[in-house]
């Protein structure tokens, strides 16, 4: 007889089905595990041995083989100790296999047959949901699972503490109620708000802009002119994540065991990695994949400080994320693909002294070491980026003044707007749209459709100009030596100007305006192409 539990095996975000088979039979005690465990699926015997030695349950002197069906597919990861340990309860009558039938489980067991948190419950959780069955989890991921919306024609979400717990609940003499969702609320502390910036009056302009329009954008300035301190305010500008939207970054952050004591939250990622970071750190990867930087920027914004001091190699990796909004981990036996919807928010110093321009301060090696220090930037990254915004310092005057009379409250109530604005739109005209119809939809129900992603027909349909704001945009094409992508990039930032404004249509005023974002990248950083 061959006993069948539940669980799963991580690809990136999917859960896929793993049926854990265990047969006792006659032959030389043994414990084998087979079916492609990695090195901590291996050393489960050991926990799962202990954990039923604490219970006062000794295996049997039989030949046990656990296999983890499909036997090709890799698994990693401590949660498959739970399953182990129901699967040989079910070959020793300790628990029936009827029951275990109904739900999916995981876990990792301590020695003292405790059941300790592990990543992934959430994905796990709506796996388990989608093929009609219960969850069985440590107590710890109670909360985080019970997001999955369990209905009642499933088993629900089983959440012991131990190992006895369980066997219990099953015998019938101990009854495990069902965990309930935390509310989603937001994190203790206020967000930095854009009052505490005096002075800045165009890249508090420009930040508006990218974050109406979901832009990503770059700032360049000499040290100390409040790059910083104006990406740390961006958070606080931006609208809420929609239901969709928290669910799809909550389940990244659980894979990544981010998400603290399961609760979620509608407060918009804010990452911030250092410069010495690697390609697997901000892409995601390593010897057990993990979600990246990027992924866990999903829904909200990556700020990137001295960028030029990242290495180039990282630098060029972040292409592919910011075209198609995911991040493609890729092995010699699979290729596993994690979402990357993010907003690149980035800063420099002009050059490695951060004073070019300011002959008073600037180094010897001016304008050299400028030109070497831009051109740490590839050309194709460069015109990715929407917006180029030139961040000067700040002068004593500037300091004196008193704090800026509008607030972050102010600035988001009219990118909500704008934001209101281009979901109505998206909603008309991808209903309609043949070119790329299922990607616009699929964002628009996650709720993070924006000018950002508008391509194509899409595009021209949206953010066509009128005729004296064509004719600018082509002068200003053919002077500025405009790539394909880069002309399409300054329609996006029209469009988003114009919704601001509440205008219906793109004029040569929002033109104009969109070609001053690009001057930066035309001129100063035009070297580094």
């Amino acid at each position: 007889m061959v006993a069948h539990v539940e669980t799963v095996a991580f690809w990136g975000l999917e859960a896929r089905p793993v049926d854990v088979q265990v047969q006792m039979g006659p032959g030389l005690p043994a414990f084998t595990i087979v079916g492609l465990p990695d090195k901590a699926v291996g050393e489960s015997r050991e926990r799962v041995r202990a954990a039923l030695a604490a219970l006062g349950l000794g295996l049997p002197p039989k030949r046990i083989i656990v296999n983890l069906a499909p036997a090709d597919l890799p698994k990693e990861g401590s949660h498959f100790d739970l399953p182990i340990a129901l699967g040989l309860l079910a070959a020793m009558d300790v628990i029936g296999a009827e029951d275990l039938s109904r739900f999916v489980a995981i876990g990792e067991l301590a020695l003292d047959g405790a059941l300790t948190p592990v990543t992934g419950a959430l994905p796990a959780a709506v796996a388990a949901n989608g093929r009609g069955k219960g969850l069985i989890c440590p107590h710890g991921c109670g909360s985080e699972a019970a997001w999955a919306g369990f209905g009642p024609e499933t088993a629900g979400v089983l959440v012991p503490k131990n190992l006895i717990q369980l066997i219990n609940h099953f015998k019938g003499s101990q009854s495990l109620s069902e965990p309930l969702p935390l509310k989603a609320e937001e994190p203790a502390g206020p967000l930095p708000d854009m009052k505490d910036i005096k002075g800045q009056e165009s890249a508090k302009r420009a930040l508006e802009v990218a974050a109406a329009g979901g832009h990503n954008m770059l700032m360049v300035g000499p040290p100390g002119s409040g790059k910083s301190m104006l990406a740390a305010r961006l958070p606080g500008i931006l609208p809420p994540l929609g239901a969709r939207e928290m669910l799809d970054t909550s389940m990244i952050a659980s894979m990544a065991g981010q998400l603290a004591e399961g609760r979620l939250t509608r407060r918009r990622p804010y990452r911030a990695p250092h410069h010495s970071a690697s390609m697997a750190a901000l892409i995601g990867g390593g010897h057990r994949a993990k979600p990246g930087e990027v992924s866990l920027a999903h829904g909200g914004v990556l700020f990137l400080d001295e960028l030029p001091e990242f290495s180039r190699q990282v630098l060029d990796s972040l292409r592919q994320p910011i075209e198609t909004g995911e991040a493609v981990v890729a092995r010699a036996n699979a290729h596993i693909t994690y979402p990357a919807r993010f907003q690149l928010i980035a800063a420099m110093n002009p050059c490695r002294c951060g004073h070019a321009g300011d002959m008073s301060q600037a180094c010897a090696r001016v304008p050299r070491c400028v030109g070497e220090y831009q051109a740490k930037l590839s050309g194709p990254l460069m015109d990715r980026i929407d917006i180029h915004v030139d961040v000067p310092a700040v002068s004593a005057a500037d300091l004196a003044l008193p704090p800026p009379a509008e607030s972050s409250a102010d600035i988001a109530a009219r990118i909500a707007l704008a934001r209101q604005i281009q979901a109505e739109r998206y909603g008309d005209v991808t209903g309609g749209h043949k070119s790329g119809e299922g990607e616009a939809r699929t964002l628009l129900q996650a709720g993070t459709f924006l000018n950002a992603q508008a391509e194509g027909e899409l595009l021209e349909k949206v953010a066509s100009p009128d005729e004296p704001g064509r004719a600018l945009l082509s002068e200003a094409a053919e002077a500025m030596k405009l790539t394909a992508r880069g002309y399409h990039r300054v329609l996006r930032v029209a469009r988003t100007l114009a919704d601001l404004e509440g205008a219906p249509s793109v004029g040569r005023l929002h033109i104009a305006e969109a070609l001053s974002y690009r001057q930066l990248a035309a001129g100063r950083l035009g070297a580094a192409a």
